[in-house]
């Protein structure tokens, strides 16, 4: 099972950018599907971008044109580079790797964006 490890999170202001990072342990990375989800205070957990392990890439709605998620295989590393960020993209964010019967989660990452 891979452990995750996110980091990049805290305060921004709107507009502003961040870049998130999760780090994997663990073999096989490269065959992994990895996303990237968020919880608001009193909302329910929201998927926010995935890759696939050949690469393709989606995107909630919400931040489409906006976040952009990609991954280094070598580095066993998925990040999520936050632009423009808006007061409602506050929330803890976490990482999450799938592949068969493993469904591994991060511990979050805070991103705080002030308006």
């Amino acid at each position: 099972q891979v452990q995750l490890v996110e980091s990049g999170g805290g305060l921004v202001q709107a507009g502003g950018s961040l870049r998130l990072s999760c780090a994997a342990s663990g073999s096989f990375f490269s065959r992994y599907a990895m996303a990237w989800y968020r919880q608001a205070p009193g909302k329910q957990r929201e998927l926010v971008a995935a890759i696939t392990s050949g690469g393709s890439t989606s995107y909630a709605d919400s931040v489409k044109g906006r976040f952009t998620i990609s991954r280094d295989n070598a580095k066993n590393t998925v990040y999520l580079q936050m632009n423009s960020l808006k007061s409602e993209d506050t929330a803890v964010y976490y990482c999450n790797a799938r592949y068969f019967l493993d469904n591994s989660w991060g511990q979050g990452t805070q991103v705080t964006v002030s308006s």
